[in-house]
């Protein structure tokens, strides 16, 4: 009997059936003895010729959870039963088997790492170098402060990585993984030599990552490193040995992952974020934030303006020869002056540099080298309103780190204006009212916090530092990419 002779069978005996207010008892269909018969022989059939194990195929195994699925809760209210995992979007895995040619071999060189100038001593203390309390000066507390060198980014970055709380050994879990090279190092190094020696390392790192499964798995953009020189240095476009830095940051493998520097590339922001210039505080607790917050705010600030740094004669894109003729000029400026730039390096500089920061209102940070300073992140530690020449000095690079509104913690005099025009830096400052001075250096020792790295070899410090931001900032710029967003020209 076919579909065809059943269905309107089961049609009929549906239309026939007594109503259910009738006391008798419906009369059974041909259907019913059938289905009777069939379950019969079945059953007869299943003990007489049991089923071989092989009449179907093997279904694969399934995993079964152990927890009871979980329930949406009603709108308005949390899922306070669930526990939400802390390092959720924020797991970092870390290539602990990085071979040592690319870090600590580095270190252990370190008295060639910069021409004229032993870098070892800078080198203790997870990069931080000597303690600066105690040492009879006065200048520093006891705790928290070191005579810290301005390119051990790479060395600090890679110390509280070792202790980030949401560090993975499953690379599938990452939300990023960190590449823990120490590339300012060896780019510092051999900066006067030949191009071939100043990229053989940085070369065979893309070689032995390009090799790595989780770098092919998204061909590098969710790693990053920290590169603790300007991006300038990493920048080469030609292998004439004339031309400066090494080609790192040109490298397309390395153009896809996101380099920590100190400054910017400004023609391809998405592959550099630029991060403070380490400092010489490095608090361990919020608590030694605190304190030496209330120490810069109850600071007597006898000098309206000051200026800590050498000249720089052959260069006509700065206005420092101006400043230290408009400052020499006057009575209410402070000057600490180098003789060359290896002066402003010197033991007793740190001690020198904070008192003059920590006695004035007002801190000039003219462009160097090249736009940035790390006299500005010093001249915030102390207090010290900055004074910027060009908005490239902070504004449109550590964006993830400063508030958007400069006015607020900052003055900006174009150096065209004083070059140019001759205005009066001091006449300039001067105009602007106390009370908008109280408030710009309160909003400057709030930032105190953000702008340095606490002390690396602490588990967990108890406020979010430099380090902890840019991590914010690497991570929201990894989620972007694994979502297919593009990241704008300035690398968000």
């Amino acid at each position: 009997m076919n579909a065809t002779t059943l269905g309107p069978t089961f049609q009929k005996d549906a239309a026939d059936k007594p109503d259910a207010a009738a006391a008798g008892v419906p009369w059974p269909s041909r259907v019913c003895y059938l289905v009777a018969l069939a379950t019969t022989f079945w059953a007869v059939a299943s003990v007489l010729f049991p089923p071989s194990p092989f009449s179907l195929p093997l279904l694969p195994s399934v995993a079964v959870s152990q927890h009871p699925p979980r329930h949406k809760p009603p709108a308005g209210q949390s899922n306070r039963t669930a526990t939400a995992d802390p390092c959720a979007g924020r797991y970092i895995y870390v290539y602990e088997d990085l071979p040592p040619r690319f870090n600590d071999d580095i270190v252990r060189g370190c008295r060639a790492l910069r021409p004229l100038m032993d870098m070892c001593p800078f080198m203790p203390n997870c990069g931080m170098g000597r303690p600066l309390g105690g040492d009879g000066a006065g200048a520093f507390p006891a705790r928290g402060w070191y005579a810290t060198d301005q390119f051990m980014l790479d060395v600090i970055v890679r110390c509280r990585m070792q202790r980030y709380e949401c560090l993975t050994r499953d690379p599938a879990r990452a939300a990023a993984v960190f590449v823990p090279a120490y590339a300012s190092l060896d780019g510092g190094r051999y900066l006067w030599n030949g191009t071939a020696t100043r990229d053989a390392l940085a070369l065979d790192l893309v070689a032995w990552l390009s090799r790595r499964p989780e770098w092919r798995a998204m061909g590098g953009r969710d790693h990053f490193l920290a590169a603790g020189r300007t991006a300038w240095d990493f920048l080469r476009k030609t292998d004439d040995d004339a031309d400066w830095g090494t080609k790192l940051l040109h490298v397309p493998a390395v153009r896809n992952m996101t380099a920590l520097v100190l400054e910017i590339d400004p023609w391809h922001q998405s592959a550099t974020l630029a991060v403070p210039y380490p400092t010489y505080f490095h608090p361990a607790s919020a608590a030694d934030v605190r304190a030496w917050q209330e120490t810069a705010r109850a600071a007597e600030r006898r000098w309206l303006f000051a200026f800590a740094g050498a000249a720089r004669p052959r260069s006509k894109e700065t206005v420092r020869a101006e400043i230290f003729q408009q400052c020499g000029a006057s009575s209410r400026c402070g000057l600490f002056r180098c003789t060359n730039a290896s002066d402003c390096e010197s033991a007793a500089a740190p001690a020198a540099v904070m008192r003059l920061f920590g006695s004035s209102s007002f801190c000039l940070q003219p462009r160097g080298d090249t736009p940035t300073r790390r006299s500005t992140f010093d001249a915030v530690v102390a207090g010290c309103i900055p004074v910027f020449f060009h908005p490239d000095s902070a504004y449109t690079q550590y964006t993830a780190h400063l508030p958007p509104d400069p006015e607020s913690w900052s003055v900006l005099i174009m150096h065209t204006d004083v070059t140019r025009r001759n205005v009066s830096i001091e006449e300039t400052l001067s105009r602007i009212p106390p009370e908008t001075v109280r408030a710009m250096r309160e909003e400057v020792i709030r930032l105190i916090p953000r702008l340095v790295y606490a002390d690396p070899r602490v588990k967990r410090a108890d406020f979010k530092d430099a380090f902890d931001i840019a991590v914010e900032a690497v991570l929201d710029r990894v989620a972007k990419r694994r979502r297919g967003d593009a990241v704008d020209d300035e690398g968000r």
